[in-house]
């Protein structure tokens, strides 16, 4: 109340002048797309950045050319990191007032304040996480958002929407031009292209070659000759080759490892059998170089464990985490600085000199200069043989966001991918061509019945709840009941008959209209009848395993 009571500032600003195409030549239609947010139009387009790229700035220039049209500008990205560095770039082309950002970390009074500039027309620019897709502005000309593969995008909270799915609605119902960009591309953003809702804003070939890094991968027949371990060695000679060269050029070198902690999943040294706790049967793992191995779920030290299968009792690593790895390396290369990012202390940049870089997924900090000498991309498999529906699709991404890092191959940037060569999503990292894997993941999963393809919703509960609910559920005839199956991994809510269950609900999409007004009826009726048990219902999963 009380932000509310304060006096509205008058606008004192004038609208920004248009900016320069430069920026967006190096793209097919690019100039075209600016042009047609100047002069008041809708385009549509999917964006393939290119891996030299500065996105921020290409966004900001977006945003700009709307506002200079009198429009306002709406901006999604994943994280706060992503949010300084696009708010860097607004301040470059706009003046103070023309725009703000919303995330959780400014607190309730200061969000809140700024919500109301933008509710009261004061401010044209709208950036920030995926809340901020709901931020009401008037006369919406364009929406953005970034990297729309990443999960943070996807709200855990009824009613788990997706910001992609959020500012799609809003472009059509407000008239607004859209920019999906990213440096990999989904199967949902590939399917907006088949539709011709969307076109493709990319490169030409000649172009991405000049601004890509040299990427390599294991398997080819020359390095196996040189190397007879590289196919299952962790760290083949082609990478610590790759490194120490990056090294000696005074570069920094990004290590990219899936998995956090030290040892995160151990095994027996015999059998091979997964490591389980003989209390809760959860995973072992140990914790640092003097740690005993613990269970992950409970917490219990397994000093004598045996082995169930074998009674063999000594462990080995099953999976190496990035601790671990950020050890083993710093003694490899003694003398050299080891940084870690990730987890809870996520580094957002590096200085451009000598350094080893060990991060996670999604953690990897920018140089604060021409970008990396060498990317290694370690244990690959890990993401590969994960049991879910977007497992490729989400390791070409995490790979291409860092492989984006590395400098040019003209300026000696290497990156080396641990996977076989013959791989498609290798290949697509190597040619650097995410539009092509997104076009085959569309394709077969068109012929699946997969998501995007067709309409799906989940319905997670107990099995009473779900045979309840759906008793009451009048779905479309095309409709397709696919389970009740066990919700896999951890995080499913026990109750007294068990572990809930999930049943999914696929419709073509035609039918999407009548599938969720049959779920909003079903829904109504289970919160009148005040039924004991609650069933979560989500529309277009993020994960359907």
């Amino acid at each position: 109340a009380a932000v509310e009571a304060e006096p509205c500032p008058p606008v004192t600003h004038s609208p920004p002048p248009a900016p320069s195409l430069s920026g967006w030549s190096r793209y097919r239609a690019g100039p075209a797309f600016l042009t047609a947010l100047r002069q008041r139009r809708a385009p549509r387009a999917v964006w393939s950045a290119l891996p030299d790229e500065q996105w921020p700035l290409r966004i900001a220039e977006a945003a700009a050319a709307t506002i200079s049209a009198g429009r306002a500008a709406l901006i999604v990205v994943p994280d706060y990191r992503e949010v300084a560095r696009v708010d860097a770039a607004l301040r470059k082309l706009l003046d103070v007032g023309h725009h703000v950002t919303l995330s959780a970390s400014l607190g309730p009074t200061a969000r809140y304040r700024r919500f109301l500039a933008a509710r009261r027309g004061t401010v044209r620019c709208v950036l920030g996480t995926r809340a901020a897709a709901f931020a009401p502005l008037a006369q919406l000309g364009l929406v953005v958002l970034w990297d729309d593969g990443d999960d943070l995008h996807v709200e855990p909270r009824a009613p788990y929407c997706h910001a992609r799915e959020v500012l799609l609605t809003r472009a059509v119902l407000e008239g607004a031009g859209v920019l999906l960009g990213g440096f990999a591309r989904t199967a949902e953003a590939q399917l907006l292209i088949a539709s011709d809702w969307a076109h493709p804003l990319v490169a030409d070939r000649p172009v991405v070659r000049e601004a890509a890094a040299r990427i390599t991968a294991l398997g080819e027949d020359t390095q196996l000759a040189d190397d007879a371990a590289a196919s299952f060695a962790r760290l083949p000679s082609i990478a610590w080759r790759a490194a120490r060269e990056a090294l000696a050029r005074e570069q920094p070198v990004l290590v990219q490892v899936p998995r956090r902690g030290y040892l995160p999943s151990l095994a027996c040294q015999t059998c091979r059998s997964a490591a389980r706790c003989g209390h809760c049967h959860g995973p072992l793992s140990i914790s640092g170089r003097r740690s005993l191995p613990a269970c992950r779920l409970c917490g219990r030290p397994a000093a004598a464990w045996q082995c169930p299968v074998c009674d063999g009792d000594t462990l080995r690593a099953a999976v190496i985490g990035a601790r671990r790895t950020a050890e083993e390396l710093g003694r490899a290369f003694s003398g050299t600085p080891v940084r870690t990012s990730g987890h809870d202390a996520v580094l957002e940049e590096v200085p451009d000199e000598s350094a080893l870089v060990i991060a996670t997924p999604g953690a990897e900090p920018v140089v604060a200069g021409d970008g990396y000498g060498a990317v290694l991309l370690l244990d690959t498999w890990a993401l590969l043989t994960r049991s879910d529906l977007r497992a490729a699709e989400e390791a070409l991404r995490r790979w291409m966001n860092a492989a984006a890092l590395a400098r040019s191959s003209a300026n000696g940037g290497r990156v080396i991918v641990m996977g076989e060569g013959e791989l498609p999503v290798t290949q697509a990292l190597m040619r650097w061509d995410p539009g092509w894997f997104a076009e085959r993941e569309l394709t077969e999963r068109t012929e699946l019945g997969f998501p995007p393809a067709v309409r799906m919703a989940k319905l997670t509960g107990s099995p009473g709840a779900l045979t309840d609910f759906l008793a009451h559920t009048e779905l479309p005839t095309a409709a397709q009941v696919l389970g009740p199956t066990p919700v896999i991994g951890v995080m499913g809510r026990e109750h007294a008959g068990g572990f809930d269950e999930q049943v999914l609900l696929r419709v073509p999409r035609g039918d999407s209209r009548a599938l969720v007004a049959a779920l909003r009826t079903a829904r109504a009726f289970w919160s009148a009848s005040k039924a004991a048990e609650a069933v979560r219902v989500e529309l277009d999963p993020q994960t359907i395993g």
